[in-house]
């Protein structure tokens, strides 16, 4: 399926390169997506794990509050 941009109000229908240059932006946009999502995921689950840490060493869940907040 042939993809266009707008230059000046005139659609013209996007190069064989620029296509490979858009495709290839695709591709990039959904990796970036996925790592901060991978990211964004594993900073909640350190943040779990360090706090039943911190509780399994004898602090109190307001002790780990004081100290983490």
């Amino acid at each position: 399926m042939a993809r266009f941009k707008q230059v000046d109000n005139l659609r013209i229908q996007l190069t064989a390169e620029e296509e490979t240059l858009r495709d290839a932006e695709e591709a990039q946009a959904v990796i970036d997506i996925q790592a901060e999502t991978d990211a964004k995921a594993q900073k909640a689950t350190d943040k779990v794990n360090g706090n039943q840490k911190l509780l399994d060493l004898g602090l109190s869940q307001s002790e780990v509050d004081a100290l983490t907040k």
